[in-house]
């Protein structure tokens, strides 16, 4: 193909310009509703799935041959950078990541070293592969922000209360800041590799963030994730930022610095551009479950977010969080139809 992304629905809107229709594209839309998705993953664990680039290739594009959405996602997780350094971890099924050596000292933290691209070089393959067969549909790229990447090397896998999370931040406040340095450049490095290889643009995934107050995010947090979108500033690819959780953070998630601020389910997406401020698109927020629900149930909640996003900036239609293992492909399929063709201008 010889068509370029660049003038796509999906980046038109992360530019607030005006579309022909709202894009749309879901957060974990390459992954475990798919039924060729676990066929494929079949015998395969997740990192290793994540450092071969064919099979790379073929989970992205499943669900953009399936869905006909508007943007593709990188398959991959938020742990991969971690793991390439020489961070002993794993991927647990059912569990999540689990790291051999919680980080609690700053011994452990100063370990922790840049990334650089030969660390991750099967993710530069991967993504120019993709690039070519994707055409005119952009890539996104993306990569876990600072404090949910401590969250996991802290508690040393996923955490209800983040309790040492927690205590080191208020506690420790030094280390705390000595590891999140460390983790922004790990961080931002990951994402300049990704676009280097060719994403059109990239999400930073700050799943757990919203375990904070504000003002507590504008002290611990704030500054790194400034960081990392400033050092991501004039490359002409948009940048998303995402957590969940985060109703109360959503005027700090705008000052940011992101083109675009995700937004979950617990929040109607007029009040969410409302606490965000003006000079940003919004991308959501349908509820994940609702899918589970009959379609004529997801048709109107859909509907509804649409007419909420009628006078916004610009919208990317998502989830507010991933797509659940349990739901149907086809609803995503009728869902992503409709959005398309409702919204068509």
């Amino acid at each position: 193909m010889t068509s370029e992304p660049a003038d796509s629905t999906f980046l038109r809107a992360c530019h607030r310009r005006p579309v022909s229709h709202t894009p749309v594209w879901f957060m974990r839309q390459a992954g475990r509703s798919l039924p060729e998705y676990r066929a494929i993953r079949e015998g395969v664990p997740m990192l290793t799935a994540c450092a071969t680039p064919d099979l790379v290739t073929e989970i992205t594009m499943q669900p953009v041959r399936r869905y006909g959405v508007d943007a593709a996602i990188l398959f991959s997780d938020i742990v991969v950078p971690l793991r390439a350094i020489g961070v002993d971890l794993d991927i647990k099924p059912g569990v999540g990541p689990v790291v051999a050596e919680p980080i609690r000292d700053a011994r452990a933290a100063a370990a922790l070293r840049p990334i650089e691209p030969d660390d991750v070089s099967y993710v530069t393959e991967a993504v120019q592969a993709l690039t070519k067969e994707l055409g005119a549909t952009p890539l996104i790229g993306f990569a876990g922000a600072p404090f949910t990447l401590a969250s996991y090397l802290i508690e040393g896998g996923p955490s209800k209360n983040h309790d040492h999370t927690k205590a080191m931040m208020y506690g420790e406040p030094e280390l705390w800041h000595a590891l999140m340095d460390r983790l922004t450049e790990i961080t931002l490095g990951f994402l300049r590799i990704q676009l280097s290889a060719g994403v059109s643009a990239v999400q930073l995934f700050d799943s757990w963030v919203g375990a904070v107050s504000p003002d507590d995010y504008r002290e611990f947090v704030l500054p790194y994730t400034r960081r990392i979108f400033d050092g991501l500033a004039g490359l002409d690819a948009p940048r998303i930022h995402f957590g969940v959780g985060t109703g109360e953070l959503l005027g700090l998630l705008g000052e940011a610095g992101a083109d675009v601020v995700g937004v979950d389910w617990r929040v109607p997406l007029d009040e969410a551009a409302r606490r965000v401020g003006p000079g940003k698109a919004l991308q959501g927020n349908l509820d994940p479950a609702l899918l589970l629900a009959p379609w004529e149930v997801v048709e109107r909640r859909a509907g509804e977010i649409l007419a909420r996003a009628a006078g916004l900036e610009g919208h990317v239609f998502n989830l507010g969080h991933g797509v659940l293992p349990g739901t149907d492909p086809d609803q995503l399929a009728r869902l992503t139809a409709f959005v398309q063709e409702s919204s068509a201008r």
